[in-house]
């Protein structure tokens, strides 16, 4: 699941805007869906659904029986795990991987291929070594921000200062003190300690007061069209006039706790810049050494390598043709590629080996599908859902022929329903595919929107697109950490995970009728963050 604040700030992992959902419920053989429910329904879009959607359950056992008496996900996230590893989106291993998976698919009876889309230059992480100075010496646990130069191997020392520069202005009177400095843009993010006190209502009013401090900061800003384009291309070129004026490098806090660290990054936006990620803990000392004018000193060495030109990347397709209608596609997704310091398992192998064993289960269970079901891997979801989008936009001229899109993405938990993503109109329908599966845990709908993940590039193009709920297992201290590893994994969550994606994808592929379309909107392809000229660009 993808986070990508600009160099040198993080964000918050969140899976939605809204809090838990609703209990299960019992599930019938056969449903049809409440006929007040679609009066509802038919005011509130353009297209309509015919009077009664019948959701054929009747093969749902089978696939269930399946997915829980003959699962392969373990033995292939392992594999993905421990034989491939990492998967950064430009490397070597992403590339092993698109390969493997799509034997895999081959192997369970689909058809399989590669689809290329441009991607941007490549980046590779190289060792690292922060080492705290003054005022006494230690070492700091610290991580490259992803596409961010090094130092080329050199250990750079300097003193560590804490300024604001959100503007030119503030840049143009910080100028001297970032010369030759390591510099922390931003305050401590808000991390509670694990291990200590619950968060009192007091506490919870004392940060609440805080982040709204930090909003008024900024409420006065000029929302005038020009004044955001200023903004934004100062964000861009930031980096390249600090290095201009001799900083050093900034330093970014990991937002985790028990030393656990945030990571992101983007072709799109490569910094000239080394931006060191450290734990919280760390952030927070230096923040309180500076503070309290002790006079903190960093030795810093990183290795990176920035690609020269841009490259291709590859989303993996596999594809059970439909009997009867093959022209019209459901497509089951994940993202197949991670972060590199770990192993890449909660976010996002998990899920997408959960996406080739449904793959598996339908391809293996003898039922064949009246619609085409596509399994979809994307890469470049983690640099801001390149690859989807891209796959999104070469298949602009078929969107209207995409029943639907369902995504897993958020860890290895199992799924707890579907979020509704705008599309309240078919929440009956959604309980009705659930229903099959109600007895799992997965019979949960609500009425809510998810980001961050590839759902979200189908929805301009007018598809019905959704991101599972699922059971967090964790997710928040595994998402983009270190702690992102193959013991984490939930073995029974994945199979039923497998089992209610089968299940789902198989009953829209039989729908009578095909699903009304969404509000179409314009789509910005994404591109490079191009630097003001005159700027040095490497």
């Amino acid at each position: 699941m993808q986070r990508i604040p600009p160099p040198g700030r993080t964000l918050p992992v969140g899976r939605d805007s809204r809090g838990p959902a609703d209990p299960l419920s019992p599930y019938p053989e056969r449903i049809l869906m409440k006929p007040l429910a679609l009066l509802a329904l038919l005011a509130a879009v353009p297209a309509t659904l015919p009077a009664q959607v019948l959701v054929d359950t009747a093969g749902a056992g089978v696939l269930v029986a399946q997915a829980m008496d003959h699962s392969e996900v373990m033995q292939n996230l392992q594999h993905l795990s421990d034989a491939i590893g990492p998967r950064l989106s430009g490397s070597t291993a992403m590339r092993r991987a698109n390969e493997w998976v799509a034997e895999r698919f081959r192997a369970y009876g689909l058809t399989a291929a590669l689809e290329a889309y441009p991607f941007g230059v490549t980046w590779e992480r190289g060792p690292i070594s922060v080492q705290l100075a003054a005022p006494f010496r230690r070492s700091l646990l610290a991580y490259s921000w992803a596409w961010t130069a090094g130092t080329g191997g050199r250990t750079v020392s300097g003193p560590v200062v804490r300024v604001s520069i959100g503007d030119a202005e503030e840049l143009e009177a910080s100028k001297d003190r970032i010369k030759g400095a390591w510099v922390m843009l931003n305050d401590p993010s808000f991390v509670w300690n694990p291990d200590g006190p619950p968060m009192t209502a007091a506490d919870s009013a004392a940060r609440s007061a805080e982040f709204q401090r930090r909003r008024d900061a900024n409420a006065n800003a000029d929302t005038s069209a020009a004044a955001r384009e200023r903004r934004q291309q100062f964000g861009i070129d930031r980096p390249f006039l600090m290095k201009k004026y001799g900083a050093l490098g900034t330093l970014a806090d990991g937002a985790k706790e028990h030393t656990l660290v945030t990571m992101s990054g983007s072709p799109n936006r490569v910094s000239p810049l080394p931006n060191v990620v450290l734990s919280h803990e760390d952030y927070l000392m230096l923040a309180r050494q500076v503070e309290a004018k002790l006079s903190p000193r960093l030795e810093v060495s990183v290795q990176n390598a920035v690609g020269t030109a841009p490259v291709q990347q590859w989303n993996t397709i596999g594809e059970i043709r439909g009997s009867e209608l093959p022209g019209q596609v459901v497509i089951l997704g994940a993202h197949l590629d991670s972060w590199d310091h770990a192993q890449g398992v909660t976010d996002n192998g998990a899920a997408s080996m959960a996406v080739v064993e449904a793959a598996r289960i339908v391809a293996q269970s003898g039922l064949k599908p009246k619609r085409t079901i596509r399994f979809v891997l994307f890469s470049g979801e983690e640099q801001g859902l390149l690859g989807s989008r891209a796959y999104a936009a070469a298949h602009a001229a078929e969107a209207d022929s995409i029943q639907a899109v369902m995504v897993l993405d958020n860890g290895t938990g199992m799924i707890l329903g579907q979020a509704l993503q705008g599309r309240n109109e078919l929440e009956q329908l959604w309980k009705d595919l659930l229903a099959p599966v109600a007895h799992l845990g997965a019979g949960r709908v609500r009425q809510a929107n998810k980001g961050g993940t590839d759902h979200l590039s189908f929805v301009p193009y007018g598809v019905p697109a959704f991101n599972y709920d699922q059971e967090s297992r964790g997710y928040n201290h595994t998402h983009h950490s270190q702690s992102d590893t193959f013991d984490k994994a939930v073995a029974g969550d994945l199979r039923q995970a497998a089992a209610v994606m089968a299940v789902t994808a198989f009953e829209l592929a039989n729908l009578p009728e095909l699903l009304p379309r969404g509000e179409k909107r314009e789509v910005t392809p994404p591109a490079p963050a191009r630097p003001s000229e005159g700027l040095v660009t490497r």
